[in-house]
């Protein structure tokens, strides 16, 4: 298990420790009214730990409170380790990002893309080119996710069980199968729309590697950078943190165990767009990973050519997120943001109304989990709590407004 404790004075990593403290004051308050059950957050600079702050319960029923070991379920910061592990096999040789999908999965030969109609009633057309393995990592594929409630795509996939999470009894395999005979909303490459993709990235993982998803991430990434308590099911139940949802009336966090099979037993579909259990340390020694450019501790997983790529909006033009593709996140505009293989990427502070650094890439999970790698300022930062959706409060951006204006050198 990585430890995770404050190895540095603030001071020698350019932070003021008073202003540091901002943090845990700022979000004790979202306990303290009983807007969040427990928040962890860790600052990182010239890889070293400046700050770790938390409070509140893991699990506020049984009076369990936040440990800094505690186990989160990650849901889509399991996306930029699905985007690694596709990577390190283009490295390989094994794929490239313009390689058509149905190289290995032949039930994407023939999609077809949306063009009028309803749910009940869609009229298609055939897709002007196939689903490349660029379009799976950039969320410019067509594909969707049930939950959007934004187009009639969506409704198709939530009458095939394809809502929050997928059917009993199918595997990733099957799943693919079923997305590939379903409509995309648009042309690939046409637009972004968040997605779906990552998931179907995972399958093509699986295919030209031939393991499954969880050997490939257990063997290749989580045992090389000692992620001992990162997996498909939590390394200890006894860890893990409960999930909450707002009260409609109060707006207090309550519990809801309508995800609480996740991170329990081994699922049926291996999710690499949001099925990963993980724990602060693992976490930070992942995006440690990445800000050091690929490598960390003597393990090398990317170059850092590979990662700059990755690290850099590949949308066209260089337009942003909110001209370009379906934003969804009332707490994290995307003005000023691209997209990058698997991360949002800041292109304009200034545009985006942040104190974060041009080239900052970054995501975050649907239970208000976060992390962010700042290559200008040597910096990662993560935070972890449990309440879903991630749009109830604009907890990202509050806690970049605190970290950066604790940074004084």
């Amino acid at each position: 298990m990585a430890e995770l404790e404050v190895d540095v004075d603030p001071a020698d990593a350019g932070f003021d420790a008073d202003r540091l403290a901002r943090i845990d004051a700022h979000f004790d308050r979202y306990v303290q009214d009983g807007r969040l059950p427990g928040w962890l957050a860790v600052v990182r600079r010239h890889g070293r730990t400046v700050h770790v702050g938390r409070g509140g319960h893991r699990d506020v029923e049984a009076g369990l409170p936040v440990e800094t070991d505690t186990l989160w379920r990650i849901f889509s910061m399991t996306k930029p380790i699905t985007s690694v592990a596709a990577m390190m096999l283009a490295e390989e040789g094994l794929l490239e990002l313009d390689d058509p999908i149905s190289r290995w999965l032949p039930e994407f030969e023939s999609s077809r893309v949306f063009v009028k109609g309803s749910a009940l009633k869609p009229f298609t057309e055939p897709a002007r080119e196939p689903i490349r393995v660029w379009h799976l990592l950039t969320h410019t594929a067509g594909l969707t996710y049930g939950f959007h409630h934004g187009h009639p795509v969506d409704a198709i996939y939530r009458a095939a069980g394809f809502d929050w999470g997928t059917p009993r009894g199918l595997d990733l395999a099957a799943c693919c199968v079923q997305w590939a005979s379903l409509p995309l909303l648009f042309h690939p490459g046409a637009e972004w729309n968040y997605s779906i993709a990552t998931d179907v990235l995972g399958r093509v993982v699986e295919v030209v590697s031939g393991l499954p998803l969880d050997e490939f991430f257990s063997s290749r990434i989580f045992s090389p950078l000692g992620m001992a308590d990162t997996g498909f099911v939590a390394s200890s139940g006894s860890r893990l943190a409960a999930l909450y949802v707002p009260d409609p009336a109060s707006g207090r966090a309550v519990r809801n165990d309508a995800f609480g099979r996740l991170g329990t037993s081994r699922p049926d579909c291996l999710s690499g767009g949001g099925g990963l259990v993980s724990s602060a340390a693992d976490y930070g020694r992942f995006t440690e990973m990445l800000l050091r450019g690929g490598e960390l501790d003597g393990v090398r997983l990317l170059s850092p050519r590979t990662v700059s790529l990755m690290a850099s909006n590949h949308l066209p033009g260089h337009v942003d997120l909110e001209a370009y593709g379906r934003p969804l996140f009332a707490e994290m505009p995307f003005d000023g943001h691209g997209f990058g293989l698997g991360f949002s990427v800041l292109e304009d502070p200034v545009k985006a109304r942040t104190l974060s650094s041009a080239g900052e890439f970054a995501w975050g999970g649907a239970a208000s989990t976060a992390f962010w790698v700042d290559p200008d300022e040597d910096l990662t930062v993560g935070f972890y709590t449990q309440l879903l959706p991630s749009s109830t409060y604009r907890l990202r951006p509050q806690l970049r407004q605190l970290v950066y204006q604790a940074l004084v050198d």
